[in-house]
């Protein structure tokens, strides 16, 4: 049986944050602890042309993959209310191999 994970094209994450909220809400995590969190990364000039600004989602130990709702035939509801739509679930493998042509993802897959 394969193992599912969350692909994060972070590209184009907006930093809206409604991962996070989705999360929180299904998990019903109290203030202070997050199943995702998104990172800020910069902004700082990497020269006079160029600018690091980055949102980064970042699953967290609480993640579960959102078993109950995955169970239900529901995608994880970072993945569901991501409104880039930046977050892909499935098969790492079938993530893994998405990866080989762009820079900016992130693979999360717990065991």
């Amino acid at each position: 049986m394969s193992r599912n994970g969350i692909l994060i094209d972070y590209e184009f994450c907006t930093g809206c944050h409604t991962c996070e909220m989705a999360c929180k809400t299904e998990l019903g995590l109290p203030k202070g602890k997050w199943g995702i969190q998104v990172s800020q990364i910069g902004p700082w000039q990497i020269d006079d042309n160029q600018w690091e600004y980055t949102f980064i989602p970042v699953p967290t130990t609480l993640c579960n993959l959102c078993e109950d709702r995955v169970a239900a035939g529901k995608l994880p509801t970072c993945v569901h209310h991501c409104q880039a739509l930046v977050m892909r679930y499935g098969p790492v493998e079938e993530l893994a191999a998405l990866m080989k042509d762009k820079p900016k993802m992130l693979l999360f897959a717990p065991k």
